[in-house]
């Protein structure tokens, strides 16, 4: 079964508190991504023409992002990519009204510019990123390369990566 990560709001799930805090809901059961929208990259600024800071008018005009109603305390717009759904109350997205496009989870088998993705190993993760931080609590992270303003969070499981998420640092959307 392929697995992934995607971004929730609530008290189960793990945290990952970079800036204003990003709630992780850990692994979920996905849909096979577009073979097209697997080759794109993650990061530095986002994914494909789906780009951190876009408006919400911005992100829908791309045509990648289907709207989703979530149960979750946020003033932010869920949102999943029209190539990976979440079921529940998960999103594969997060627009503030402020700030525009916050979070992206990278879908299928996309991976960062340096290579890293669902089955990387943890070797291969350190290699990447060695400025890695880690915290029992909040999960695994790095700042972007070539975006200060961004980081990864990586959800590792067995010493391997199944899902990586680009978030806006300091966003005012998910607490």
């Amino acid at each position: 079964m392929k697995q992934t990560i995607a971004l929730r709001i609530g008290r189960s799930a793990l945290v990952a508190a970079l800036a204003g805090g990003v709630v992780l809901a850990g692994v979920a059961p996905v849909a096979n991504a577009a073979p097209a929208a697997q080759k794109a990259t993650l990061g530095p600024f986002g994914y494909g023409s789906l780009k951190l800071g876009m408006t919400e008018a911005q992100a829908k005009a791309t045509g990648l992002i289907v709207r989703k109603t979530i149960n979750a305390p946020t003033k932010c717009s869920a949102y999943d990519l029209k190539t990976q759904r979440y079921g529940g109350d998960r999103a594969g997205l997060f627009i503030s009204k402020k700030q525009g496009v916050v979070t992206i989870s990278g879908p299928g088998t996309v991976k960062t510019p340096q290579g890293i993705g669902r089955g990387s190993t943890s070797a291969q993760l350190k290699a990447a990123y060695p400025n890695l931080k880690q915290n029992a609590m909040f999960g695994t992270f790095a700042t972007v390369p070539g975006n200060p303003k961004a980081s990864y969070i990586f959800l590792v499981s067995k010493r391997m990566v199944v899902g990586v998420v680009l978030i806006l640092t300091a966003q005012n959307c998910l607490r």
